[in-house]
């Protein structure tokens, strides 16, 4: 019987939230350490476990793994979340790192000063509206699959389901232009695995709050 992965992180989203999603929609149990001081944290790197000292940390089959890209991609790879070919592959990287632009506001968004939050969301509303879900409703209506890639779900397709979720929290009515990824985010919150996780008491996150923004700037400060 094989350990089960364990992150070590903050008791929050951040980016160790993409890597929650992924292996939940898996169906695959983690163990959490959470890192609450300074002093943690850099008994980690002092140990060699932070490869380039940064969080997540991610230990999984005998290897210590940093950089949230890699580690997704070796998860991805390892439960068949990552396309059948080359091709489908290459898809999946490429929406993922659109996904990713995305996501980067959004994890941006709670360590912004308050007279700015108001034109981050706007902003946040703007990208998700205009640049990154025409892509995705495209995408999905050209191909006339539940999908984005190969009629089965993919990383593509829980990071999307992430995005979403974590946009409509600020902008409830995002989706409202968006009928394909409407119907998309039905059948992705009917999946076992992602339906199990989007249920109260599951190891999925809140939104961030002021404590969480507290801990981080605690921890990382220089």
């Amino acid at each position: 019987m094989s350990q089960k992965p364990r992150l070590t992180y903050l008791n929050g989203r951040g980016r160790m939230e993409s890597i929650r999603w992924l292996l939940a929609a898996a169906g695959v149990e983690f163990e959490e350490v959470y890192l609450e001081t300074k002093e943690q944290y850099d008994k980690l790197i002092k140990d060699g476990f932070l490869l380039f000292q940064q969080v997540p940390l991610v230990e999984i089959d005998g290897m210590k793994m940093v950089q949230t890209r890699a580690i997704m991609s070796y998860i991805a790879g390892k439960y068949n979340l990552h396309g059948k070919d080359l091709k489908e592959r290459a898809l999946i990287d490429m929406y993922v790192e659109g996904i990713t632009d995305l996501m980067q506001m959004i994890l941006m968004f709670p360590f912004s000063p308050p007279d700015a939050k108001e034109k981050n969301i706007e902003s946040i509303k703007e990208r998700a509206t205009n640049r990154y879900f025409p892509v995705f409703e495209k995408v999905l209506k050209q191909h006339g699959q539940d999908f984005l890639v190969g009629n089965k779900f993919s990383w593509a397709d829980v990071q999307l389901m992430e995005a979403i979720l974590a946009v409509e929290e600020k902008v409830p009515a995002v989706l409202s232009g968006f009928p394909q990824l409407q119907m998309f985010k039905t059948k992705m919150s009917n999946v076992p695995t992602i339906k199990k996780f989007l249920q109260p008491g599951s190891p999925r996150k809140p939104p961030p709050d002021a404590h969480y923004v507290e801990t981080v700037l605690k921890i990382f400060k220089k």
